[in-house]
């Protein structure tokens, strides 16, 4: 999993972001087991307390949860993780509506311009 962090947010928001992506494209599954915070830390080359912190806010939020001696596994609640991605993939279309708007674009001539794309990425993969 990709780990390009920046210093315009805080390193542990970046780290739930990049988590929670991991999550809801499949990459940990459902009731999967976490890395450790140390291996976990190490691989993104954070300090452990910032990954902990990290965890920690997952936690809280539901998206993860700790066994006492086993870890931290993945939610096996499988609404809450498609909640999450079409929440994450509203924002990513609000995001890119503004930008298109800021562009000048309409919406019509949004949409064609996905068409059209979408048509060249087919034509693409033949």
């Amino acid at each position: 999993m990709p780990w390009n962090l920046t210093s315009d947010r805080p390193i542990f928001m970046q780290i739930i972001e990049i988590i929670q992506l991991a999550i809801v494209s499949g990459k940990y599954a459902p009731g999967d087991k976490l890395p450790s915070v140390r291996d976990l830390a190490s691989e993104a080359a954070v300090n452990p307390n910032t990954m902990q912190k990290a965890l920690a806010e997952l936690e809280r939020g539901g998206l993860v949860y700790s066994k006492r001696t086993s870890g931290r596994f993945i939610t096996e609640d499988v609404q809450m993780i498609a909640a999450l991605k079409s929440s994450l993939a509203r924002d990513k279309i609000e995001a890119f509506l503004e930008s298109m708007q800021n562009l000048g674009f309409q919406k019509e001539d949004t949409i064609a311009l996905m068409q059209e794309m979408q048509n060249e990425r087919e034509k693409e993969n033949l």
